[in-house]
């Protein structure tokens, strides 16, 4: 299945991990808060983080991942299984592929998206949720603007975390107003 290749470098890639790590991050005390100590959400955002800042991409931060994944699925907790998403979503932004497919914008939203709805199910307000996306909106470097807008428009579902996608989505498309 050949999709058409988009442009894609590297210092892109590194400010969306650095920005999906700041976005992983606003949930991160739910989860922390649910697993005193367990550090495998932290670690996955931190990995993003040191990627981000120039660190190589290496199999560490899909390790991060997954761990930060196994974590989200032992999760009793909604909010806190959300957050740990949100760090999953950050250190897979490492690894978003320079092909023109709708799946690939969950590389790029995920982590705010799992960040809205985790404070979302901790609150139960919604307007959590828009506080959390309207935070990363704010922080969002054009770049990843100019990179969202190589991309076809995601394809989200019909949940709740789908309308946070569509709704994060569609602010990061719209032109900056700054």
């Amino acid at each position: 299945m050949g999709h058409e290749e988009i442009p894609l470098n590297l210092d892109e890639l590194r400010q969306l991990s650095l920005w999906t790590a700041d976005c992983a991050e606003q949930a991160l005390p739910l989860f922390e808060a649910a697993v005193p100590g367990d550090r495998r959400a932290r670690e996955a955002i931190e990995a993003a983080r040191k990627f981000g800042a120039g660190g190589k991409r290496t199999k560490a931060i899909r390790t991060a991942a997954w761990a930060a994944l196994k974590a989200a699925g032992e999760m009793d907790d909604p909010a806190a299984e959300a957050a740990a998403r949100a760090a999953v979503g950050a250190a897979g932004s490492a690894y978003l592929h320079p092909f023109a497919a709708a799946t690939q914008v969950k590389h790029i939203v995920a982590a705010a998206q799992y960040a809205a709805y985790a404070q979302e199910l901790a609150t139960g307000d919604p307007a959590a949720a828009d506080a959390v996306i309207r935070w990363a909106v704010e922080r969002v470097p054009p770049m990843v603007r100019e990179v969202l807008a190589r991309y076809p428009d995601g394809a989200p579902g019909r949940s709740r975390l789908g309308e946070l996608h569509r709704q994060l989505e569609a602010e990061l498309r719209r032109p900056s107003t700054s």
